[in-house]
């Protein structure tokens, strides 16, 4: 393929949520691999999920992109900086394309498209509707100026009839007429749609697409986005100092790739393993993302992590954990039943069959241990079904202005040199540099 300054990229906005946005990103994506383009995946918003599917398609790591986590320089940054080497950028929207952070603009696919200058395809779910759908589409045509949606994509179409009567009263152009297909839809789950390591591939996608969509057209729209340089060269490592262990199996799976790139940048030479399966590796430092332990408690239970870690622990070494982490921290989860957790933190979790945060987290550092910031802002978002209940001499590290972490707004208990929090962080500089220091000083002893 050609490289050429600018790169080209199109946003698969939507309606609402639930339209078909992520069935129309993921057969795109599969149809311009198909035909031998070099694309990079992104995902507007925090969700980690989408991205594990459309970096399983393209082989390339989708990056989340989000306006309150990352600000628009951040977004800038990323988007160039992933790009490098990529023919054309494929942005999946979230929810509907206007809708962003307490039913304002901030967050929004909107944002994200303005702060790229990225034109979009959306995407309507006409079932029921023939001729309303037009009014739809005029809606969101007209709602703000300058926003350049560059064609439709009509989902869920009935029948041959149905695409007449819809056909019949476009003023737009029609990227594509998507058929009721069953088996495209992703199984979900409380946390949302299955990752991508736990489904098959959708048989046929990419071919759906080519049939009934208008791929030229796609990659028509997309090179007409105004110049927006590419990152120009690879992001440089670090020289490691320090090597951070990354509980990386089925129930601890949500990581941005950004994060772990800073740790790199900042000295990390990062160490996946699994917890349910692996002995805990030769490393200074541990970070247990987010994921499912609700889902793997036994397994958690019998493994010889629990007491590896809390040994770890008891030495110095500093662990960092997030949501499915901090659960895995604390003394027990009780799901069908209870389960010995690793006791690092004085607290016990217990699954509540309900949602009791999702949302934006946005505090301040307090201090705490060594991997801590003595000060500055944490963003991130919370999203889980549990609760933690803490021992009254708990202590925390973190104040949120936004958001309930693990008790009104305290968030980030600690015990030691181990952490945890409910927020999905997106890292900070001064976090990274901390984490790696605290890692490197334990090394050193």
């Amino acid at each position: 393929m050609i490289r050429i300054p600018s790169i080209p990229r199109i946003v698969i906005a939507g309606t609402h949520s639930g339209c078909g946005k992520t069935t129309v990103a993921r057969g795109i994506m599969e149809a311009l691999t198909r035909r031998g383009y070099e694309v990079q995946p992104f995902k507007v918003g925090p969700d980690f999920i989408d991205p594990t599917h459309h970096s399983a398609i393209c082989r390339r790591v989708s990056r989340n992109l989000d306006a309150f986590m990352m600000g628009e320089e951040g977004v800038l940054e990323t988007f160039r900086r992933a790009s490098a080497g990529a023919d054309i950028a494929v942005i999946e929207g979230v929810m509907g394309m206007y809708d962003g952070l307490d039913g304002g603009d901030v967050a929004s696919t909107a944002h994200v498209m303005r702060i790229l200058s990225a034109p979009a395809l959306l995407v309507t779910d006409a079932r029921g509707m023939s001729r309303s759908v037009h009014a739809l589409v005029k809606g969101f045509l007209e709602f703000e100026r300058g926003m350049r949606i560059g064609g439709v994509v009509f989902n869920r179409i009935g029948s041959p009839r149905h695409r007449q009567l819809i056909d019949r009263g476009r003023t737009v152009p029609a990227i594509g007429y998507l058929p009721r297909t069953p088996g495209l839809e992703i199984e979900s789950r409380h946390l949302g749609l299955a990752m991508a390591h736990e489904t098959a591939p959708t048989a046929g996608l990419g071919e759906l697409m080519e049939e009934h969509c208008d791929i030229d057209q796609v990659i028509r729209i997309a090179g007409e986005a105004p110049f927006l340089p590419a990152g120009s060269t690879e992001e440089q490592k670090g020289n490691a100092r320090a090597r951070i262990g990354i509980a990386r199996d089925e129930a601890f799976c949500f990581y941005y790739q950004d994060n772990l790139d800073l740790l790199e940048r900042s000295g990390a030479r990062l160490v996946p393993f699994s917890p349910q399966r692996d002995e805990l590796p030769e490393v200074d430092a541990i970070y247990i993302g987010g994921g499912y332990p609700e889902l793997h408690a036994a397994a958690l239970e019998s493994s010889s992590f629990r007491s590896r870690v809390a040994q770890a622990a008891s030495d110095g070494m500093p662990v960092y954990a997030e949501c499915g982490g901090l659960l895995c921290l604390c003394e027990s989860l009780e799901t069908d039943r209870t389960y010995r957790m690793a006791g690092l933190l004085p607290a016990d979790a217990r699954m509540t069959g309900t949602v009791q945060a999702l949302g934006y987290s946005d505090g301040d550092w307090l201090g705490g241990p060594a991997l801590a910031p003595t000060s500055g802002r944490i963003l991130g978002h919370e999203f889980h079904y549990s609760q933690v209940e803490c021992r009254q001499d708990a202590r925390f590290a973190i104040i949120l202005r936004r958001g309930r972490g693990i008790e009104n707004g305290k968030e980030g208990l600690y015990a030691g040199e181990t952490l945890a929090a409910y927020t999905h962080a997106y890292f900070q500089a001064e976090f990274a540099r901390s984490f790696v220091e605290a890692a490197s000083a334990y090394r050193r002893t």
